[in-house]
C-alpha cells in the first residue's frame, strides 16, 4: 500500500474511534442524572432504543451481501452480550458508584477487546501496539488508584460490562456483511425492545421527561458512538480501536466535574497524558508481510486511493457492496477489514 494511502486510512479510522470515545464518554456522567429516576433494566432499553432511532434512515437506505448463517449468529452473539446484558450492568454499577468512578473503570474495556480479538480473530497487535496498550491501561490504574474506597461491587459490575463490550467489539469489527450503521440497529432494536419490556415489567414507566432525556442519550452516546466507533475499528483493526476509544473513561470523569459534582484532580490530568501517550506509541506501529487475500464480498465505502479497491481489484456490484478478487502481495497494514489473516 502506498505510503500516503496507509496514512489516511489510519487517520480516518483514529478520527471514527476518537469522535466515538468523545461521544461514549459524555454519555456516562450525563445517564448519572437520570439513573434514580429510570430503572436500570428500563433505562438500557431506552437507551438502545435511541441509538436505533438515530441510525435507522441510514441503515434502511444501505445495502448489503446476503449474510451466512455464521454471521448472522455472531451479530446476534455480538447484540446479546454488547446491547442486552453490558448496558444493564453499567448502569447497575453507576446507581451504586460514582460516574467519575465508573468511567474510570471502563479501561478495562480496552484489556478485553485486546485479548479476544488477538486469541479468536488472530488480530496481530506487535510488540510496539503491546506496548502502547500496556501505557493505556497504566493510566487506568492510576486513575482508579485515586478512587475512593467502598466501590467493589460497582467496580464488579464495570468489569463484567467490559468483557461483554470485549466480545462485542472483537465481532462487530470483523462483520464486513453488515454496516456499521446495520449493524447498530439490530443491537438497537434487538436488545433495546427486550430490556425495554423487561424493564417496563419490573419498574413501571418512568415519567416522560426522562424517557426523552433517555432516548436523546441513547441516540448520541450510543448510536452515533457505536456506528462511528464500528467505521473506525474496520479501518485500524478492534484493538487498535479500542486503545483510542479508552479516552473515553477519561473524557467522562472530566466531564463528571461540572455534570455531576465529582472533584477534577491533578493525577486524572495525569493519568489522561499517560494514556494520551499509550495512544501516540500504538498510533506509530507498523507490520509489513506477504500475505494472501480471498476472493470475498462486503460493503463499505469504495476509496479510489486504496490499492484493494484499484480498477481490476474489484467488481462493484451495487452501491457500496462490492467483490474482491484473489490476490497476493506485501506491504505495510493494519489488521483492517482487508488484514484480517492469520500470522
Amino acid at each position: 500500500m502506498e505510503e500516503g494511502t496507509r496514512h489516511a486510512t489510519q487517520r480516518n479510522g483514529w478520527a471514527w474511534c476518537a469522535l466515538s470515545a468523545v461521544l461514549f464518554g459524555a454519555a456516562t456522567p450525563t445517564t448519572k442524572l437520570i439513573v434514580d429516576h429510570v430503572g436500570a433494566v428500563t433505562l438500557a432499553g431506552l437507551l438502545y432504543l435511541g441509538a436505533a432511532a438515530a441510525v435507522a434512515p441510514f441503515a434502511f437506505r444501505e445495502q448489503r451481501p446476503v449474510a451466512s448463517a455464521r454471521q448472522r449468529s455472531r451479530l446476534l452473539t455480538a447484540v446479546a452480550f454488547g446491547g442486552g446484558l453490558a448496558p444493564i450492568l453499567l448502569i447497575l454499577a453507576l446507581d451504586r458508584t460514582g460516574a467519575a468512578t465508573v468511567s474510570l473503570f471502563l479501561n478495562l474495556e480496552l484489556v478485553a477487546t485486546a485479548v479476544i480479538a488477538r486469541a479468536f480473530l488472530q488480530e496481530h497487535i506487535g510488540r510496539r501496539a503491546s506496548l502502547g496498550i500496556v501505557i493505556v491501561l497504566l493510566g487506568g490504574v492510576i486513575l482508579a488508584g485515586s478512587s475512593h474506597a467502598g466501590v467493589a461491587v460497582g467496580a464488579l459490575l464495570v468489569a463484567a460490562a467490559c468483557i461483554c463490550w470485549g466480545i462485542d467489539n472483537a465481532i462487530t469489527a470483523s462483520l464486513d456483511n453488515y454496516t456499521p450503521s446495520q449493524i447498530t440497529l439490530a443491537k438497537g432494536v434487538v436488545a433495546g425492545s427486550v430490556n425495554l419490556v423487561l424493564g417496563l415489567a419490573l419498574d413501571g414507566a418512568p415519567v416522560a421527561r426522562f424517557l426523552f432525556v433517555a432516548l436523546a442519550i441513547g441516540a448520541v452516546g450510543y448510536g452515533l458512538s457505536i456506528t462511528m466507533w464500528i467505521t473506525g475499528a474496520r479501518l485500524v483493526g478492534a484493538a487498535r480501536g479500542q486503545v483510542i476509544f479508552a479516552l473515553a473513561p477519561f473524557i467522562g470523569a472530566l466531564l463528571a466535574w461540572p455534570v455531576n459534582g465529582d472533584r477534577l484532580t491533578s493525577t486524572t490530568i495525569v493519568a489522561f497524558t499517560v494514556s494520551l501517550i499509550g495512544v501516540l506509541v500504538v498510533a506509530t506501529s507498523h507490520h509489513s508481510h506477504l500475505h494472501r487475500h480471498e476472493a470475498m464480498e462486503h460493503a463499505h465505502p469504495i476509496d479510489p486511493s486504496d490499492p484493494h479497491h484499484r480498477l481490476g481489484a474489484i467488481a462493484v456490484l451495487s452501491g457500496t457492496l462490492h467483490r474482491h478478487f484473489e490476490v497476493s502481495h506485501e506491504h505495510e497494514h493494519l489488521p483492517d477489514i482487508h488484514h484480517r489473516h492469520t500470522h
